[in-house]
């Protein structure tokens, strides 16, 4: 996955008004939330570029139609394309769409010399910058943003995210602290424990975080969501699989629409070996890329009919990518060559190509192993100095470690 789940909603304390509104996208997925093609900006608010499967009773459907409407009596409105480019950008987060990211980069596109001193614009303009990875652009954007309003949490919150994707561990724990007085105390707590889980204190950080949640009282469901996702992932590497099953259960109940537990959920099972849930799990999401790739690897599992048609998507959808040039997808076309196709030079060079930008643990795993089954020791090097020098713990990238130290790689 790429950014988009690394943290959640920067939910404020009192958890309203414009808050409330951010709570709708979960940020960042791992983040994470790549899917068919990179984002398409069309031309003029009134370009209809395709009619994406939505219900009409979907209520955020729904509510972008009646922005736009209003959009077109009132084109200069400048809080009114912001919202319209946020719920587009939350759509993208919760569906894999990045078409929504493209109409979300339309929609402020005139913005650009009215709304300069606008710190709602630059953080906007910030989380589009990001899901493409142009994470230097991202970061001057929400720097921004919160030099125009230093109390504003959520570009803190995208910072340390961003951070936490190049593995600039210091900096993102120092973001995570400037949250504490602006956030949701178990927000600021959850930014915290996600770099401490990162840095060698797995099991402490896990501890907290159970504590925090517990004593936290009524929270918004989307919070809850995220919380749970992380806490599940430190109970997976803590080899505690019932409570991370557990925990996994506690964020379906959310009701909150998310492919990044969905995606975390997944790989969960595939690890337990009950693909036959995956592919219940994530039947109609195979519009997004990164759940497409967990039905494939399902399928394949299963034996199941439908993987080769599956898997026949991925192909055309990555070839298609590469084609564009569009590296947005290397961490999971790496995966795609390695696990479904069987070709792991291939997946080498995509996992390669990916870590010179994300360096979350996905991406060293993903590197790791396609070195390994490469037999290609040198190539994992990278990954292998990031497991050395954070103390990141996880058992299976620590197996991987010693059978790649016996191909010749350096420990």
């Amino acid at each position: 996955m790429s950014l988009l789940n690394t943290l959640p909603p920067p939910l404020g304390v009192g958890w309203g008004g414009g808050m409330a509104r951010q709570a709708a996208a979960v940020l960042l997925l791992c983040a994470s939330a790549v899917a068919t093609a990179a984002p398409y900006t069309p031309r003029n608010d009134s370009e209809v570029v395709e009619r994406l499967p939505a219900s009409a009773s979907d209520p955020s459907i729904r509510r972008v139609d009646s922005l736009r409407k209003q959009l077109a009596a009132r084109p200069a409105d400048v809080a009114l394309r912001l919202e319209i480019a946020r719920r587009y950008f939350e759509m993208a987060m919760a569906q894999g769409d990045p078409r929504y990211v493209g109409y979300a980069s339309a929609a402020i596109v005139p913005l650009a010399q009215s709304a300069a001193a606008n710190a709602e614009y630059w953080s906007v303009r910030g989380m589009i910058e990001q899901y493409s990875h142009d994470f230097t652009g991202a970061l001057r954007s929400l720097a921004k943003a919160q030099e125009l309003d230093p109390k504003a949490p959520e570009p803190i919150a995208w910072q340390a995210a961003i951070y936490m994707v190049q593995a600039r561990y210091p900096q993102a724990l120092s973001e995570c602290t400037r949250l504490v007085p602006l956030a949701h105390p178990l927000f600021a707590q959850g930014c915290t424990a996600y770099v401490e889980a990162s840095t060698g204190h797995l099991a402490d950080a896990y501890r907290t975080l159970q504590k925090e949640l517990a004593d936290a009282g009524a929270v918004a469901p989307e919070l809850v969501l995220w919380i749970r996702t992380r806490l599940a992932e430190m109970a997976i590497r803590l080899q505690r699989t019932d409570e991370a099953q557990a925990h996994f259960n506690e964020a379906l109940k959310q009701g909150v629409t998310d492919q990044f537990l969905l995606g975390a959920y997944s790989d969960f099972l595939l690890l337990q070996q009950r693909p036959a849930e995956v592919m219940k799990l994530l039947a109609d999401w195979e519009r997004s890329d990164i759940l497409l790739l967990r039905l494939a690897l399902a399928g394949k599992a299963a034996k199941d009919p439908r993987a080769a048609g599956w898997a026949d998507q991925l192909r055309d959808r990555f070839a298609a990518a590469g084609l564009r040039g569009d590296r947005l997808h290397e961490q999971e076309a790496a995966r795609f060559e390695l696990d479904v196709e069987g070709h792991p030079d291939k997946a080498l060079q995509l996992a390669s190509q990916n870590y010179q930008a994300q360096k979350e643990a996905r991406d060293a795993e993903i590197l790791l192993r396609s070195a390994l089954a490469a037999k290609q020791a040198k190539a994992a090097q990278p990954a292998l100095d990031w497991l050395r020098n954070t103390g990141y713990e996880d058992p299976a990238m620590a197996k991987l470690a010693e059978q790649l130290a016996a191909q010749g790689a350096k420990r």
